[in-house]
């Protein structure tokens, strides 16, 4: 079977789970976020990884000891959900807020009034992992939509592009 095949395969999205391998540097602070902060279920656990249920996904936490730098921008890297009822994408923003989760970005909708409409919020875990957590208003926007060139946030994109060309601080820059 080909690559395309298997994605556009009829009940596929029901057979198979996603899973993420992220890293994080200690065990008992991943706890404290995906579990009692997002609600995740504990699969296997040692003290280097920790196996998540994320709403039926698998995410792993595997410990690392290279230094973990936040990223300047939601591009070019973030996971999450996209939900299939506002309801409980309302009931995950709930959560998080009376978790007192770090919101990377607060609550908002995109493409307000178009078929791309969304609502979405971003969280930081402990590690500058970050997570986002969406409820498209049409379903057709989550994989189609295709006449509409629109995908995430133009000025952020910009932004990261600006920034990503900027010498980090501290560091080497030839003189002129």
């Amino acid at each position: 079977m080909t690559a395309s095949a298997s994605v556009s395969r009829p009940g596929l999205a029901q057979s198979t789970l996603f899973h993420l391998a992220f890293p994080v540097t200690d065990i008992a602070q991943t706890k404290e976020f995906y579990v009692n902060g997002l609600g995740c279920e504990v699969g296997r656990e040692n003290a280097h990884s920790i196996i998540l249920n994320l709403y039926g996904h698998q995410i792993v936490a595997h410990v690392t000891r290279e230094p973990i730098a936040p990223q300047r921008g939601i591009y070019p890297r973030h996971f999450g959900l996209v939900f299939a009822e506002a309801m409980d994408w309302q009931a995950l923003l709930e959560r998080s807020q009376a978790n007192c989760l770090k919101f990377y970005q607060q609550p908002k909708q995109r493409f307000a009034g178009s078929t791309l409409e969304h609502s979405t919020f971003f969280l930081e875990d402990p590690f500058f992992n970050l997570l986002e957590f969406k409820f498209y208003r049409y379903p057709s926007a989550i994989f189609g939509e295709v006449e509409h060139a629109e995908i995430g946030e133009a000025e952020a994109k910009e932004l990261s592009i600006h920034l990503a060309a900027q010498p980090l601080e501290g560091s080497l820059s030839p003189q002129t």
